[in-house]
C-alpha cells in the first residue's frame, strides 16, 4: 500500500474510533437513536444523503477503482443501470393518469417555465455580473443545474405530504423529464459550444434519446403488463435507483480526484457554494408561490407549483453530465453544485412540506369540529 492511501486509511480508522468512543461515552439508548434517525429523515437527512457523502469519501480514498480504465468497468455498469431505471419508470407511468392531468394547462405551463426558463435566465444574469466566478468549472456546474429538468420522486412525495395536487405533480415531473432531453442540451450549447471543442448537440440529444427516452417509451408500452409488478416491488426498485445514482456519483468523483480537479479547493468554497444554492432554491420557491397566488390557483395547485417548479433532478444531471461532458475528469466538479442543491432541496423542502401538511390537517380537523357542532 502506497503512503497516501495508508494515510487516508489511518484517518478513516481514527474517525470511526472517535465515533465509537462518543457513542459508548454518551451511552445513548436505542430508542433515542431511532428517534434521531426519524427526525433527520423528516428534514431530508436520510440514509441516501449519508451514503452519497460516503461515496464521495470512498472516491477520495481510492479513486482508481471507479475510473473508466479500471478492470471493474463501473462507469459502464452505471450507464446500463440508468437505462434500466428509465425503463421501469416508463412501465410505472399510467397513460390514463397523464391524459387526465392535461386540463390544468396554466399550472403545467408555470412549472415548466420555472424549470426551463426562470432558472437558466437567473443564472445567466448572475454570469453577467460575476464573470470570473462563473467562468470556472463550478460556474459551469451551476448553469448545468439551472438547465436541468425537475426531479420526479421527491416532488411527488413532497406534494403528497403537503396535501397538494398529486396528479398534477406526477404529470409535471414526467413531462419535465422528457422535455429535458431536448431543452437541457439546447441551453448547454450556448455555453459548451463556445468553450468545449467537439461539442455536437445533435449527437448529444441522440445519445440521451437512446439512453433515456427509448427505455421510457418501451416501459410505457408495457405498462399494462408490468405496471402492477413495478408497483408491488416499488421499494426494491427505488433502492436500485439510488444504488445507480450512488455509482454514478462515485465514478464521477473518482475521475475528478484521479485528475486532481479538487486540488487547492478550499472547504470555504463549498460553504459559499452551499449558501448560493440555498439562496437560489428559496428565491425560486418564494417567487413561484407569489406567482401562483397572483394567478389565483387553489391551495393544492399552489403546492404543486412551488414544489415541482423549484426542484432539480440529480438522476437526470448525472445521466446528462456523462453525455455532455466527454472529459469525465471535470464531471465530479460539475455535479458538485447539483449535489448540494439536491441535498438542500430535500432538507428545506421536506421541512416546509411537513409544516404545510400539518397545518392543513389541523384546519380540516377544525372544520369537522365546526360541522359536528
Amino acid at each position: 500500500m502506497d503512503e497516501p492511501i495508508l494515510i487516508k486509511t489511518l484517518h478513516l480508522w481514527l474517525h470511526l474510533n472517535c465515533a465509537a468512543i462518543f457513542l459508548v461515552a454518551t451511552n445513548m439508548p436505542l430508542f433515542m437513536i431511532k428517534r434521531l434517525i426519524n427526525t433527520l429523515s423528516k428534514v431530508g437527512l436520510n440514509a441516501f444523503f449519508f451514503l452519497m457523502i460516503g461515496a464521495i469519501f470512498l472516491a477520495w480514498l481510492q479513486p482508481s477503482l471507479g475510473i473508466a480504465e479500471s478492470s471493474l468497468h463501473l462507469p459502464a455498469i452505471a450507464g446500463f443501470g440508468v437505462s434500466v431505471i428509465f425503463f421501469f419508470y416508463g412501465a410505472k407511468l399510467s397513460p390514463e393518469s397523464l391524459l387526465s392531468g392535461l386540463s390544468k394547462w396554466r399550472l403545467h405551463l408555470m412549472v415548466q417555465l420555472s424549470t426551463f426558463v426562470l432558472f437558466p435566465l437567473t443564472i445567466i444574469a448572475l454570469r453577467m455580473i460575476f464573470k470570473d466566478y462563473f467562468s470556472t468549472n463550478i460556474g459551469l456546474g451551476i448553469f448545468f443545474l439551472a438547465a436541468l429538468p425537475s426531479t420526479v420522486s421527491s416532488s411527488v412525495v413532497m406534494v403528497s405530504i403537503a396535501r397538494g395536487n398529486i396528479a398534477a405533480a406526477i404529470f409535471n415531473a414526467s413531462i419535465s423529464s422528457i422535455l429535458g432531453i431536448f431543452i437541457t442540451p439546447l441551453w448547454m450549447s450556448t455555453v459548451l459550444g463556445k468553450s468545449q471543442t467537439g461539442f455536437d448537440m445533435g449527437h448529444t440529444i441522440f445519445q440521451l434519446c437512446l439512453q433515456v427516452l427509448l427505455p421510457v417509451i418501451l416501459g410505457l408500452f408495457l405498462h399494462h403488463k408490468l405496471g402492477e409488478w413495478v408497483s408491488r416491488y416499488k421499494k426494491t426498485l427505488g433502492s436500485f435507483d439510488q444504488t445507480i445514482i450512488l455509482l454514478i456519483v462515485y465514478t464521477s468523483f473518482c475521475e475528478s480526484f484521479s485528475g486532481n480537479m479538487f486540488t487547492n479547493f478550499a472547504i470555504s468554497q463549498i460553504f459559499f457554494l452551499g449558501a448560493m444554492m440555498l439562496t437560489l432554491f428559496l428565491v425560486v420557491f418564494a417567487l413561484m408561490y407569489q406567482l401562483s397566488v397572483w394567478m389565483k390557483f387553489k391551495r393544492e395547485d399552489r403546492i404543486t407549483v412551488i414544489f415541482c417548479g423549484s426542484k432539480k433532478s440529480l438522476m437526470q444531471g448525472a445521466v446528462m453530465g456523462k453525455v455532455l461532458f466527454p472529459d469525465q475528469a471535470i464531471l465530479g466538479v460539475i455535479l458538485l453544485p447539483l449535489m448540494l442543491y439536491h441535498a438542500l432541496q430535500l432538507m428545506v423542502g421536506s421541512t416546509i412540506a411537513n409544516v404545510m401538511g400539518n397545518r392543513e390537517g389541523e384546519t380540516m380537523i377544525e372544520r369537522e369540529g365546526e360541522i359536528d357542532q
